[in-house]
């Protein structure tokens, strides 16, 4: 079956639901996702955002943990260098204590400047300290006292997963790809066409390269009317895709996200789609048994009465044809 992914980032923009509402939603939506069997809840985290884009992942997969049993918490992605590694080092720690072992992080170098202004961290040098970052992760997660620039470290407790959890690099560039193949357990590509990239880079250092992952439409949701769906929809997808887009291009990066303010133009572009519970098996077998789906049931401040409605057809009639 199709890998099935919960996405939560809790964007709140003024249009939609109250971020209480959201909150108590997404936790009981986790819930939901751990009984029907999905493989993974995915956090994101940004800094700033006028919309109360998720600040604090950590926090949030910590409730996540407490709420669950079995799925994997992904933190997709987490922007190092506006961190301490080693506060990041037992807050990750803990989570996986907490978890049973279910955390794994996709770290990034960031690309908004605001945000590393909002910290006092200097841009130009986000990526060696993402590699600092990292070298200072792995021995904290040792469970060994060690030296740091003078310091005694001992992070405990150690986590819960061996020897460490999961880290990927995510980022949008060839380099980003080659340090992957270098410091990491997979990679992550802001866009498809960055892989094979990385899998040269693995192979040249006699590593084997994680699995690509093949993914599906970045928000699948499910209604018995689409069009009807759609309507209530297009006003948090347009929200969604256009903040992307502006950070896109703020950053001079390049991701799945554009700028457009046609619901219409946004809906034929496919990211988003809408679809009956039929169509919905039948797309999921058409892409295969490896594919990431995405369910993305608070998209924007939709209404979680909305997000239910899709949830509750993928648990009735979706899910269930396809096991």
């Amino acid at each position: 079956m199709a890998h099935w992914i919960l996405r939560l980032d809790m964007r709140a923009p003024e249009f939609g639901a109250a971020p209480a509402a959201l909150y108590a939603a997404a936790l009981q939506m986790a819930e939901w996702a751990d009984a029907q069997g999905f493989d993974e809840i995915m956090l994101s985290e940004h800094h700033g955002s006028p919309d109360g884009y998720l600040p604090s992942p950590l926090a949030m997969a910590a409730a996540i943990a407490a709420r669950t049993q079995r799925v994997r918490i992904r933190i997709s992605a987490l922007v190092l260098p506006l961190h301490d590694p080693l506060r990041i080092a037992e807050d990750v720690a803990v989570v996986d204590q907490l978890s049973g072992g279910r955390i794994e992080l996709v770290i990034v170098g960031g690309f908004l400047r605001g945000e590393f202004e909002l910290f006092d961290r200097p841009f130009e040098r986000r990526g060696r300290s993402v590699e600092a970052g990292l070298a200072l992760l792995e021995r904290a997660w040792s469970g060994e006292p060690f030296e740091h620039e003078g310091r005694r470290i001992h992070v405990t407790p150690r986590p819960l997963q061996r020897p460490r959890p999961p880290i990927l690099l995510g980022g949008s560039s060839e380099h980003a790809a080659r340090r992957a193949a270098r410091l990491a357990d997979g990679f992550v590509p802001a866009l498809p066409g960055l892989y094979p990239a990385y899998e040269q880079a693995c192979r040249a250092r006699g590593r084997s390269p994680a699995p690509d992952r093949q993914l599906g439409p970045g928000c699948l949701h499910v209604a018995e009317d689409p069009d009807a769906a759609w309507a209530t929809l297009a006003p948090h997808a347009l929200h969604e895709t256009n903040s992307y887009g502006r950070w896109y291009a703020e950053g001079v990066v390049t991701g799945p996200y554009e700028v457009m303010e046609d619901a219409d133009a946004l809906r034929a572009a496919g990211s988003y789609r809408v679809v009956t519970p039929d169509e919905c098996i039948a797309l999921a077998r058409e892409l295969g048994d490896d594919v990431w789906l995405f369910v993305h049931p608070l998209l924007a401040g939709l209404d979680p009465e909305e997000g239910w409605k899709s949830l509750e057809l993928l648990a009735a009639k979706v899910l269930p044809a396809l096991r």
